[in-house]
């Protein structure tokens, strides 16, 4: 029984020890995959530390959440490109609190339940995007309740946010 541990001991004290097992490691860590696509800058963006630009996109969506559209608005450049399901414009500050204002005022109630979010910005620190994972609840003035998942993948510059990627997922429709 000694004997059995002893050799077991030893066994294990030499691949712990070994440099080929450690190496072969080490190549597995630092080489990338094959991508299936190639794109034309791989791997170029970086978690980013600072949340200016996290807090940026969430106070500008409470702010709508709370129906303080021009509060929410302050929080956009003079101009933005928003694309969201069907729609892809360009549009000055004016233009979005009248979108705003008329999308909020179809509800009576609106709560968002944010699920996650990342803030990243290009390793040439040219381009600064937050992404939120969140559920919208809502119940429209004829008193019909309903909830989407969004995803919003907001530009950042100069702490302001100059596009609004917005990309909607609807429920399926419970059967009674």
């Amino acid at each position: 029984m000694r004997t059995t541990f002893s050799i077991a001991l030893l066994l294990m004290a030499a691949v712990a020890c070994n440099p080929k097992t450690e190496e072969k490691q080490t190549a597995t860590a630092t080489e990338k995959p094959a991508y299936a696509y190639s794109i034309n800058k791989p791997d170029n963006w970086d978690i980013v530390s600072d949340p200016t630009n996290t807090s940026i996109a969430m106070n500008a969506l409470k702010a709508f959440e709370d129906n303080k559209i021009d509060e929410s608005a302050s929080y956009f450049a003079d101009t933005v490109h928003w694309r969201s399901d069907y729609m892809d414009m360009t549009v000055g500050k004016d233009s979005l609190k009248a979108l705003f204002t008329d999308f909020r005022n179809g509800f009576t109630a609106f709560k968002v339940d944010m699920h996650d979010f990342e803030s990243v910005i290009s390793k040439d620190k040219k381009d600064a995007w937050v992404t939120l994972w969140y559920v919208e609840h809502f119940t429209d003035k004829t008193g019909k309740s309903d909830s989407m998942a969004l995803i919003n993948d907001l530009k950042i510059d100069k702490n302001k946010i100059v596009e609004l990627n917005e990309t909607v997922r609807h429920f399926p429709v419970k059967k009674p």
